[in-house]
């Protein structure tokens, strides 16, 4: 601070301005040093959201700053493990939303009847509730021995527990709820053996499913699908990460293909937006049409 006789007083940048910049640039070293040290990209994730994940794994590791977490993450590959498990936090449940499945069912579903083989991409599976749905839908409709689906997350821990299957019991009340509002028809409880306080799946949903890892951010596209689930994952991501993942999905999608977004997310306002049109707007389905 300067002040020269009747000279205008200047004030020096606040203390939390101060914080702010150097939040930002421990930000972005930690996040460049992970992905040129480990291929991992968060660089273009939505920053408030990722900062609070951030902080939240600075707290976890028993530290104070980001730049302790970035010396940490770089010297130690357990550290920067667990830091992937917080930076990608597992929220899903089975037929959630379950007027998506349902509108699935009617809009989608006879269209793919028509496919003497069906590819099905769930990008981001996370623990694998999800997955397990669509094969459960798939079976009822008669069409899950001629499909494969493909559920690829970049956590490792998540994709182990979706290749198990086993879930906590406590959870089947709403799962059961969701499916029978998603328009399931049969016993839920058929599909699940309850042991103790989990149930497992039956094996036969496991049969036609490939679980594998795959980064949206630094990834390309490994195959050709007739339908791309990536529902509420999208939101994590800034513009241009959201536009680089759309074309990903735009090159992997069949002719006529379907992309099923999340509730939060749309194709508007990218450079795709022309390129599909709604199934059901609502329930953001989509249908490559050029």
């Amino acid at each position: 601070m300067t002040f020269n006789g009747s000279e205008e007083l200047i004030l020096p940048e606040t203390a939390t301005d101060n914080a702010t910049e150097r939040e930002t640039i421990e930000a972005d070293l930690l996040l460049e040093g992970i992905h040129r040290m480990y291929g991992y990209d968060f660089r273009n994730y939505a920053r408030p959201s990722l900062l609070r994940r951030i902080w939240h794994h600075v707290h976890s590791e028993n530290l104070s700053t980001i730049s302790q977490l970035q010396d940490k993450v770089l010297h130690d590959r357990a550290s920067f493990e667990r830091m992937v498990q917080n930076l990608s936090i597992p929220v899903t449940e089975m037929f959630r939303d379950p007027e998506l499945f349902r509108t699935f069912r009617r809009e989608v579903v006879p269209i793919l009847r028509t496919y003497p083989y069906i590819r099905i991409w769930h990008a981001g599976c996370s623990t694998g509730e999800e997955v397990y749905s669509m094969a459960i839908l798939l079976h009822e409709e008669g069409l899950y021995d001629k499909a494969r689906i493909y559920a690829t997350d970049m956590n490792d821990r998540s994709l182990q527990q979706a290749k198990e299957g086993i879930y906590g019991i406590e959870k089947m009340k709403l799962y059961t709820k969701n499916y029978l509002e998603a328009g399931g028809t049969q016993s839920f409880s058929d599909y699940y053996t309850a042991k103790y306080n989990s149930v497992m799946l039956q094996p036969f949903l496991r049969k036609n499913i490939i679980f594998a890892e795959h980064n949206l951010a630094t990834d390309r596209s490994f195959n050709e699908f007739n339908v791309i689930f990536c529902r509420n994952v999208m939101i994590y991501f800034n513009d241009t990460l959201r536009d680089q993942v759309h074309g990903l999905f735009y090159e992997s999608l069949s002719r006529f293909g379907i992309l099923v977004l999340g509730s939060k997310e749309s194709i508007h306002f990218t450079r795709y937006s022309d390129c599909y049109e709604p199934l059901d707007r609502v329930e953001k389905i989509y249908r490559k049409i050029k």
